[in-house]
């Protein structure tokens, strides 16, 4: 069975050209060669993560990382995101600062982003797999050229949708998104090696919520519950 018969009918829909096209079945084989010879994260039921739990319909947000996580019970499929009870990582944890200070909101225990993305934050990576302990082991293997249609599937179909895109890796992609027609919020990265660089104080989260219900949509709760 292919990975992707477990996405929603609207993503498989949207992306059925690409699904078809040789170099996502070379990148499959590439990855299931990995998984027989290295450590590969996320497990292969969790790499389309993202989009199984937030359905094209329901995007409202798009959060762009670059690969997963590449330690240990770390990475599940959500940008940014890590398996609950997992030691938050750097970044994340600049995320939550950023968050209690633009809405107040305690900086969270759990690093599990589920619920912005039942919410309609799709928390999507340019690259969806990793060798552990190699970050970006697989780049440019082809996962960018799918998640690149993945974004202009989402530029294309929705309408008003929030393109959050930290730093310079993921504000390259800036190029796929019709501005007229969405919203783009950009600043550095929330790494330590950038965060005071302009990440800190760049107050996305209420930014965020202005632009949704500048469109007439209810504004996300970002609050995590541990």
């Amino acid at each position: 069975m292919s990975i992707f018969e477990t996405l929603p009918l609207d993503w498989q829909t949207a992306l059925a050209p690409e699904l078809n096209k040789p170099y996502l079945k070379t990148l499959l084989d590439f990855v299931a060669q990995e998984r027989l010879e290295q450590t590969i994260f996320p497990p292969e039921n969790e790499v389309l993560r993202a989009l199984e739990w937030t359905p094209l319909e329901r995007v409202k947000v798009l959060i762009l990382g670059q690969d997963p996580y590449h330690g240990a019970g770390q990475a599940h499929g959500l940008s940014f995101s890590v398996q609950s009870g997992v030691r938050l990582p750097p970044s994340l944890r600049n995320i939550y600062t950023e968050l209690h200070n633009d809405l107040g909101h305690p900086v969270a225990k759990s690093g599990n982003l589920e619920h912005w993305a039942r919410q309609g934050v799709l928390l999507l990576n340019a690259v969806l797999t990793v060798r552990q302990a190699q970050p970006n082991a697989h780049k440019d293997k082809g996962w960018e050229t799918f998640t690149d249609a993945v974004i202009k599937a989402v530029n294309t179909e929705c309408e008003n949708v929030v393109f959050v895109l930290w730093g310079a890796y993921a504000q390259k992609k800036a190029k796929l998104i019709d501005s007229t027609k969405h919203t783009l919020i950009t600043s550095a990265h929330p790494s330590p090696l950038s965060a005071h660089n302009g990440f800190f104080g760049s107050k996305p989260f209420s930014r965020i919520n202005q632009a949704l219900l500048d469109s007439g949509q209810e504004p996300l709760e970002w609050k995590i519950f541990d």
